[in-house]
């Protein structure tokens, strides 16, 4: 179990690493994105239209799936999750 461990945490500091954006990227990116994204990044008002939309669907998804994981609302006797706790 120590051997898991210790190579989770050297898996983690290796993906930390490769995370962030290299010099070469920095070069290529937006001043908005410049620090964390690798690649070109979005080049016209249409690329930024469509990371506007992708990031308005993540943040409605993210909002109503902490919605229903909190407060799911099914009351009734026969829902298929009582199946499973039971």
């Amino acid at each position: 179990m120590k051997n898991i461990r210790n190579i989770a945490v050297l898996f983690s500091l290796f993906a930390i690493n490769f995370a962030w954006a290299c010099d070469a990227c920095k070069l290529q990116q937006p001043e908005i994105t410049r620090d964390f994204t690798h690649g070109v990044g979005p080049r016209g008002q249409f690329d930024w239209i469509i990371v506007a939309v992708i990031a308005v669907i993540a943040v409605y998804t993210l909002i109503f799936s902490v919605k229903y994981l909190v407060k799911p609302g099914e009351k009734e006797a026969d829902h298929i999750k009582n199946s499973i706790f039971n």
